[in-house]
């Protein structure tokens, strides 16, 4: 059995946006904030850990506890570069960091849920470590994630 495996899912990652309720018909719904990004991002997750873990493991999901490794890679906005000839380059006053939202919580809370619906793992419950990173992709780049799951050995007492 595998003890480690890693992916790369390709798409615009998205936020795991909140919940709120409306009255539609005299009933009240919760209804998601960013449903069609998020189910676009989920399914690209979903596939590109099926198509990692085909074959790879002896069951379908790893049921005792992981650490997950995530990299997310957000497409800078057009106004970090500068015009015309050297629109390739960075602004000098560009920020190095995504430090602005989407929140970087709610992509994990995105890719979890997603990673458990591939059944990759179990239950987001199971995730004893995690490592989230989110930075922007370079000029040529695609969004997207790197993704790593790795089996967390039990210790003894």
């Amino acid at each position: 059995m595998a003890t480690e495996i890693s992916f790369t899912v390709y798409g615009t990652p998205a936020p795991q946006g909140s919940k709120f309720a409306v009255v539609r018909g005299g009933k009240p719904i919760v209804v998601d904030d960013n449903k069609p990004l998020l189910t676009t991002w989920r399914k690209a997750v979903e596939n590109a850990a099926a198509l990692a873990l085909h074959g790879t493991w002896d069951t379908q999901y790893w049921d005792g506890p992981v650490g997950i490794e995530v990299q997310f890679i957000v497409a800078r906005p057009n106004g970090h570069y500068r015009t015309g000839r050297n629109a390739h380059l960075l602004r000098d006053d560009a920020p190095r960091h995504p430090d602005r939202r989407p929140d970087l919580d709610k992509y994990v809370r995105a890719t979890l849920d997603a990673l458990t619906a591939a059944k990759a793992i179990r239950d987001d419950s199971r995730v004893t470590d995690l490592h989230a990173v989110k930075s922007y992709a370079r000029r040529e780049q695609p969004p997207g994630a790197f993704i790593t799951i790795r089996e967390i050995w039990e210790q003894e007492p």
